[in-house]
């Protein structure tokens, strides 16, 4: 149970979160319509507000900076419970709004652990692409997984690393690399996974300056993923973030390429404001073997 998240309200290209015992502003393209509460209120309960620069756009990922009340740290620790699962994230006040935790994977990190748990095998190995902090990863090795956690900035890896320590787990193996370049590099070695975890940009740069476009080069990143993939006690879960995106491109891609015995399955990711409206975070596909 995720009791350290809430979505207190959204509206006006923002919302307005808690994590553990802080709540935070900042923006999100997404939330069209209008707040519930008022611009006093936000101001009240906030203890952080990101401020684009004046020339970025509510829907870009240019940078801004945080107003902070006094007594709010810049980092600080939340916690995330299911089942045997338990972790221990550290989140950071960074100047692409991001905190370090997207908290609607939740989702996610319970179907990974669920998943890799049914597995009747004495070895699970599991890749996560583009892993960012390392949520997926954690669940994963939580699980009894093997985990190779790919991500093209170190400053990240090191990041996931604290949050690994943080949560009392040890022995993920960690790549700075392109994505891209390393499925390339696997397929050439031979090696498989039980499980392959994907959740790319829709732009991105690798450490060499490799340059990622999600719609030209995801497709391709599949299909060498399927020559990754073991074909029992295995899983794939693409996950999207792409403003306009529907889920059936992810669940295209995945029935197109692997042609699982067993049909994907895709759907929405998203939180749930005090008002009752559903802000979208994303979409994705999965399935299992």
């Amino acid at each position: 149970m995720f009791a350290d998240y809430e979505l207190i309200d959204s509206g006006k290209f923002e919302k307005l979160e808690r994590f553990g015992e802080y709540i935070l502003a900042r923006p999100e393209p997404q939330a069209l319509w209008d707040k519930s509460l008022s611009e006093q209120e936000w101001q009240q309960l906030s203890h952080a507000y990101f401020k684009l620069n004046k020339q970025s756009n509510p829907d870009s990922n240019e940078r801004g900076e945080w107003q902070l009340k006094k007594g709010m740290p810049e980092q600080w620790f939340v916690n995330y419970s299911y089942k045997s699962l338990n972790l221990r994230m550290r989140l950071g006040l960074t100047a692409f709004k991001h905190v370090g935790l997207f908290p609607e994977q939740a989702e996610n990190w319970n179907y990974i652990f669920d998943t890799i748990q049914s597995f009747k095998s004495e070895e699970i190995n599991v890749l996560n692409l583009f892993a960012y902090t390392g949520g997926a990863s954690l669940a994963a090795r939580m699980a009894g997984a093997n985990v190779t956690h790919v991500d093209s900035v170190k400053q990240v890896i090191s990041w996931s690393r604290e949050n690994m320590e943080a949560s009392n787990l040890d022995n993920i193996r960690w790549v700075v690399e392109d994505a891209f370049k390393y499925v390339q590099r696997e397929v050439k070695r031979g090696n498989k996974y039980n499980g392959i975890i994907l959740d790319p940009p829709a732009y991105g740069r690798g450490p060499e300056g490799e340059k990622w476009v999600l719609e030209n080069s995801l497709n391709d990143v599949l299909k060498l993923c399927f020559q990754l993939l073991k074909k029992e006690n295995s899983f794939v879960l693409l996950n999207m973030y792409s403003m306009g995106f529907s889920q059936h491109i992810p669940k295209n891609l995945l029935t197109t390429i692997f042609k699982p015995e067993i049909e994907p399955e895709a759907s929405e990711l998203f939180v749930i404001d005090k008002a009752g409206r559903r802000l979208p975070l994303g979409i994705y596909s999965r399935f299992k073997i």
